[in-house]
């Protein structure tokens, strides 16, 4: 057996998230059966990121281990031949380190969040834009990103996970390395585009914060309340939560273990 490090693409509007569950449909589950088909064993999964319900992405990545004599061009072929169009298998590779995986060798997760801010919709994005018809103050938003940057404790913008008895409750301490706003060029005026990249992200961190920006777009906040929302630790002085359809998880970066063809 070896390892195998995938990158796959999807849309997931109509997928109750990533991660696997036996009662709801998902991205992983519906990835899951078509490689076992393939491979004609059982395969366990591992992926980079746990996105919720309605959130696509473009490079997330899994890990799993297969039979080392697999084609894995025919593999990637055929999973998606099951599983198109709405998860594609965008490049499938062996790892050398046994040890590689998707979820805890990374080293950043980049997501991008778009925004589409015209009077009227526009049909042909409704599923991955989140449409503000009012006027959206962009530079004020971009000002209000600065003190994100850094390592910060950001239960503010964190759905609080659920208490273990016994254990500790995790750290809700992030790094983020950029966070910034821009116009998208293109073909569709007046789209968007926050981008933001970290070591991990806790629940809903990303939507929360573009709640919260597209708050001070608006004048319901000002940019000067982005420090001390961050430095309350408390999610009721932070703005909306973003709907999800708007997310992508874009790209997950790792260390530069050599990968095999």
């Amino acid at each position: 057996m070896r390892r195998a490090r995938v990158t796959v693409a999807y849309d997931g509007t109509d997928f109750h998230g990533f991660a696997p569950s036996s009662e709801v449909r998902t991205v992983m589950g519906e990835l899951r059966v078509a490689i076992e088909k393939v491979a004609r064993r059982p395969v366990t999964l591992v992926g980079a990121g746990r996105t919720d319900a309605g959130v696509h992405a473009w490079g997330q990545v899994v890990s799993c281990d297969l039979p080392g004599g697999m084609d894995l061009q025919k593999l990637t072929n055929r999973v998606n031949s099951m599983c198109g169009p709405e998860i594609s298998v965008r490049d499938w590779n062996w790892t050398d380190d046994p040890e590689f995986s998707a979820r805890y060798s990374a080293t950043y997760r980049h997501y991008r969040y778009d925004v589409l801010n015209t009077p009227a919709a526009n049909p042909f994005v409704a599923r991955t834009a989140w449409h503000v018809f009012e006027p959206l103050q962009c530079w004020a938003m971009q000002l209000a990103c600065d003190p994100l940057i850094g390592e910060h404790n950001f239960a503010s913008f964190c759905r609080l996970p659920k208490p273990v008895a016994g254990e500790a409750p995790p750290s809700l301490v992030r790094r983020v390395m950029s966070a910034d706003w821009a116009p998208v060029p293109g073909d569709v005026p007046g789209l968007l585009r926050f981008e933001i990249r970290a070591n991990a992200f806790c629940h809903q961190m990303v939507r929360s914060l573009v709640g919260t920006l597209v708050d001070v777009g608006l004048g319901r906040l000002h940019a000067g309340d982005m420090r001390a929302i961050l430095t309350q630790r408390d999610r009721r002085c932070a703005g909306q939560v973003a709907p999800p359809h708007g997310l992508m998880l874009w790209e997950v970066g790792y260390p530069s273990a050599s990968i095999k063809p």
